[in-house]
């Protein structure tokens, strides 16, 4: 899989800096998400409980999306912590899936995450570059 860099619509390979965090591979199983989910505790010393719980929420969506809706053999989840951001991203290298939420289309039964991340974040998007899709959010600190 590609390495991941930091980018986002407006900003483009411009990475925050002074930025903590981790990157991790994680296998693209049924238990993905929960793993996933699992990592964040990482952050606990870092993040309030609060800021802490939404995000486990969307990384959890977003691994799920990548190995559902994508067949993800693995996913990649990096984490920047600044001191004004929070920015995720989590890439994959299987196939592209649209970013439309399927709530947005009226699908009642699946879908939500990208809703979510839509609402619970202040920024995010998709990117694909040479087969590895990346699905990022930013959540301001305070």
């Amino acid at each position: 899989m590609p390495p991941i860099n930091a980018m986002s619509k407006e900003r483009v390979g411009q990475p925050r800096h002074d930025e903590d965090g981790f990157r991790l591979r994680i296998d693209g199983s049924a238990h993905a998400a929960g793993r996933a989910r699992r990592e964040m505790a990482r952050l606990d010393a870092q993040l309030d409980a609060a800021l802490l719980e939404t995000m486990r929420l969307l990384v959890t969506e977003l691994v799920s999306n990548s190995v559902r809706h994508a067949g993800a053999r693995a996913v990649e989840l990096t984490v920047a912590v600044s001191p004004e951001w929070v920015r995720v991203e989590v890439a994959n290298a299987g196939e592209p899936f649209s970013p439309e939420s399927r709530a947005t289309r009226g699908e009642a039964d699946s879908g939500w995450g990208l809703f979510l991340v839509e609402r619970l974040s202040h920024d995010w998007g998709v990117l694909d570059d040479s087969g590895c899709q990346r699905v990022w959010f930013e959540i301001p600190r305070g």
